[in-house]
């Protein structure tokens, strides 16, 4: 494989899952992990990725809410269905991620509804909103996915009982879950799950049938599952016989 088809493959992997690790990218493109590290720095000095201690971090997800968004169109469409099940006087719970925020954007500007999130950027968007309630918990942030992840957050989600959540995924297969690549992260979605009486997973298609190292939930766990796609696409068909919701 040529440098510039590793980069372009490296960049995408970055957009769909916003954090790659240098032994995965070495295995899957079958070059040296010291040629993986050369590429990766090279892509950071021309500021299209933050190299980091065993992989690389995504600009796109490190940048301000007003910055740009990778698959924003499916996103939206995401967005569009998953706003249809927020009702006035609901308690919501809300994870970080891209997805998120356009979720916050679709709201009715005369929805009356409590929001609470540990994600600075969601949390922020929110505040946009005329008439919705915001409560940030946490205190200590995590930089690379901009999350409260302190054990405060888990001591006050335990006092929570939600409506639902609306959490974005980073990997989501049939067989092996929902997975993700941060440990803290994966702690604090657990606890939102716990809290919440329904799970919704926000998905754009190209996250289907991809995996990451640490397990959030069996697909069952999850009650709804959103896409861009029709519910009764056949990349879907999985999902539909855990008898999950597809939306």
């Amino acid at each position: 494989m040529l440098k510039r088809e590793r980069h372009a493959y490296i960049l995408q992997q970055l957009n769909i899952h916003n954090k790659v690790l240098s032994s995965d990218l070495s295995e899957e493109l079958k070059v040296s992990e010291d040629t993986i590290r050369r590429d990766l720095q090279q892509l950071d000095e021309e500021r299209k990725l933050n190299k980091v201690h065993g992989g690389a971090l995504s600009k796109s997800f490190q940048v301000s809410i007003s910055g740009a968004v990778y698959s924003l169109p499916e996103k939206k469409m995401i967005a569009s269905k998953a706003v249809q099940l927020i009702q006035d006087g609901m308690f919501i719970i809300l994870g970080g991620g891209t997805t998120v925020r356009e979720l916050v954007k679709a709201l009715p500007e005369r929805l009356s509804a409590t929001f609470i999130t540990p994600a600075i950027p969601t949390a922020l968007a929110l505040l946009a909103h005329p008439t919705a309630e915001v409560i940030f918990i946490g205190n200590k942030l995590s930089k690379t996915t901009q999350m409260a992840t302190d054990p405060e957050v888990l001591e006050r989600l335990k006092n929570i009982h939600a409506d639902y959540c609306f959490l974005g995924t980073n990997s989501i297969d049939a067989e092996a879950g929902i997975t993700d690549l941060e440990w803290e992260t994966i702690e604090i979605k657990k606890a939102i799950m716990k809290s919440s009486r329904k799970t919704v997973s926000l998905a754009i298609s190209e996250k289907l049938g991809t995996k990451q190292h640490i397990k959030l939930c069996d697909i069952r766990e999850t009650d709804i599952l959103i896409t861009e796609l029709s519910p009764d696409h056949q990349m879907l068909k999985p999902y539909r016989e855990k008898r999950i919701t597809v939306l």
